[in-house]
């Protein structure tokens, strides 16, 4: 099978073999879960629940009051009573509201209040996205776009590929490769659910090359799901980052996704290979995304595995013969990823549905240096996969011209990490670049705030 791949990138140590190949392990239930109400990228939620209500697990507790086409409920992912609705620390250490439950037990029945099994190949369009959209479903590789809007584009917006992501590109993460390993059925049942929804014709499979070996169980399942339409397996080069949509797409089709633009541009609808195995049981089941397949490791992680957790876990909250941390040893927690993650306080952060992982490292796994001012070396040009100008877009966000940040490619960023993975000055660049995006925001938020309100002053004097 030939190996595609994209220009540039990086080499980076995997580090996965503390998990390759180790089996997903159901975590024993939490004695509580923290729910935060807004896991996805789109208009906030509220809560549906009061303190002291008696809650079933897979019941919605959280939703917009007016649901519009960029919201996503959340569902209870324990049997238990509201104890508390508080802001926590979450995952990308903001504050958001959380809906705390504690579990009354065992769960005698662990399917709570799913809703009804629902055909995908025989219901409408409309009663598909809604299911989808009804289970909470929203990307499970990192952003948490949801998932019934990223399979409606546009009419003018034809789609020709639809693209599984199992490149798992990250350092540590094994999780992606142990759900396609134990459900590949699901998973190729997942894809020709959004085919059908989609009316896509052909899908690919995207993995690195060192997951070579999974190649033939999933043409073994392709061949036996006898589902309509195209369905292969594309084998992509072991490089960061390769699990990138953009980086994905050119490998896999040899388009790129415009400046600006997103895959639909290029005609492509990328889904996480979790997502899609979460689609297929929504359908199947009727379970909505109250469970998330992670990988807890790094060298302070005694144990270090894949596991399925009710979303909202703490590992603090699991027996340490399940989860033993060695905290004499950690140095550093990440959600996510070593390149795209971020860094948090403490190991009491709830997991959410796009957690894919937590690292728990050591000294010898990490650095702590201080910066040093910009050689201009050009390594973060050469290796950026977007081909953008990091440090050029430094140099205009250090000077506060955030309009030449933005010529520069700031919004065209995917915040992969290399550029600050390659910098000899050890430059956190990224994390001027969220910060630069998040300001370029408030900016934006503040523009139209003021045209608002100059249009209602317009409105108002026009009246008199």
């Amino acid at each position: 099978m030939a190996v595609s791949t994209f220009k540039r990138g990086l080499h980076v140590p995997t580090r996965k073999t503390a998990t390759e190949g180790k089996p997903v392990e159901l975590v024993p239930t939490p004695k509580q879960v923290v729910i935060p109400i807004n896991q996805h990228f789109g208009a906030p939620n509220q809560s549906l629940v009061q303190v002291g209500d008696t809650v079933k697990r897979g019941q919605k507790i959280a939703d917009a009051i007016s649901p519009g086409p960029m919201t996503v409920p959340v569902h209870a992912s324990i049997t238990g009573i509201v104890k508390k609705i508080e802001p926590r620390t979450q995952s990308n250490n903001s504050e958001g509201l959380c809906i705390v439950i504690e579990a009354e037990g065992p769960d005698e029945n662990p399917d709570g209040e799913f809703m009804p099994p629902l055909d995908a190949f025989t219901c409408t369009r409309e009663e598909a996205l809604k299911r989808i959209r009804d289970a909470g479903m929203t990307g499970m590789g990192g952003a948490g776009f949801p998932s019934h809007v990223k399979l409606s584009p546009p009419p003018n917006k034809p789609i020709d590929f639809i693209i599984a992501d199992g490149a798992e590109c990250e350092p540590y993460l094994t999780t992606d490769e142990a759900v396609i390993t134990e459900k590949p059925h699901r998973l190729i049942q997942g894809l020709a659910i959004i085919m059908k929804i989609t009316g896509v014709k052909k899908a690919i499979i995207g993995m690195e090359d060192n997951k070579a070996k999974l190649v033939p169980l999933l043409e073994q399942e392709i061949r036996l799901g006898n589902y309509d339409g195209d369905i292969t397996v594309g084998l992509c080069k072991t490089l960061y980052p390769q699990g990138g949509e953009k980086m994905l797409i050119t490998a896999l089709t040899g388009r790129e996704v415009p400046s600006g633009g997103l895959p639909m541009d290029a005609r492509c609808i990328v889904q996480n290979v979790g997502t899609l195995v979460a689609i297929a049981e929504a359908f199947t089941l009727g379970k909505p995304l109250i469970d998330r397949d992670l990988t807890v490791s790094g060298g302070a992680c005694k144990l270090p595995k894949n596991i399925r957790a009710p979303i909202g876990t703490l590992l603090t909250d699991l027996p340490p013969a399940f989860m033993d941390i060695d905290y004499s040893r950690l140095r550093k927690i990440l959600f996510g990823g070593p390149m795209m993650g971020f860094a948090v306080p403490t190991v009491a952060i709830p997991i959410q549905k796009n957690t894919s992982g937590i690292i728990l490292m050591t000294a010898e796994e990490t650095y702590a240096t201080v910066e040093t001012p910009c050689i201009h070396c050009a390594r973060c040009i050469r290796n950026c996969p977007c081909r953008l100008s990091p440090a050029i877009m430094n140099d205009s966000l250090e000077a506060g011209d955030l309009d030449y940040a933005v010529k520069a490619g700031l919004m065209d960023c995917i915040e992969c990490g290399s550029c600050t993975f390659v910098c000899p000055a050890r430059i956190k660049l990224v994390q001027r670049f969220r910060v630069g995006k998040g300001r370029l925001r408030a900016r934006q938020q503040a523009a139209q705030a003021a045209a608002q309100a100059a249009a209602a002053k317009a409105g108002a004097s026009a009246k008199t």
